[in-house]
């Protein structure tokens, strides 16, 4: 076959590093649309960006020439130069090292982007640790909880 040809769908999710230091409502639909422009500069192809205060769910089509983690460090790192520019509140902003990635099936695909669009409200019933880890167990990773909060 001459030809590379690839369509994966990847959820993305990442928490912010310091809970002092929260995302305002009013900054992060800028945010998510900097992030977006992120991801298309390398190749890729933003369905859905959404979050909460204190983390962030994307959904996109992964270029087949970038890996996963260079994808997130270019996400992360050009975002959060960007948002310390919108005021002193940032000033200390960063993301945690860590992240979670998981490969969405097409048959799925409306489920997750539903999921990610319905953020806010979802988090009115479940914190952050609680869905990280109900997706660690649907995705049956394996882990130990005394390295997955730290930084």
């Amino acid at each position: 076959m001459a030809q590379s040809l690839s369509k994966l769908f990847t959820h993305i999710i990442f928490h912010i590093k310091n809970n002092d230091v929260k995302i305002k409502r009013e900054d992060s639909s800028e945010l998510y649309a900097y992030m977006g422009a992120i991801i298309k500069d390398n190749d890729s192809i933003p369905i859905i960006i959404n979050g909460v205060e204190d983390h962030v769910h994307i959904l996109c089509v992964m270029s087949k020439n970038i890996a996963l983690a260079k994808l997130v460090e270019e996400i992360k790192r050009h975002s959060s130069r960007w948002i310390k520019t919108k005021g002193d509140h940032y000033k200390y902003f960063a993301w945690q090292g860590g992240y979670g990635g998981f490969s969405v099936s097409p048959s799925i695909h409306n489920k997750t982007k539903t999921y990610i669009q319905n953020q806010e409200e979802h988090h009115r019933k479940m914190n952050f640790k609680e869905e990280y880890l109900l997706f660690l167990k649907e995705y049956g990773i394996e882990y130990d909880e005394k390295y997955l909060w730290r930084d």
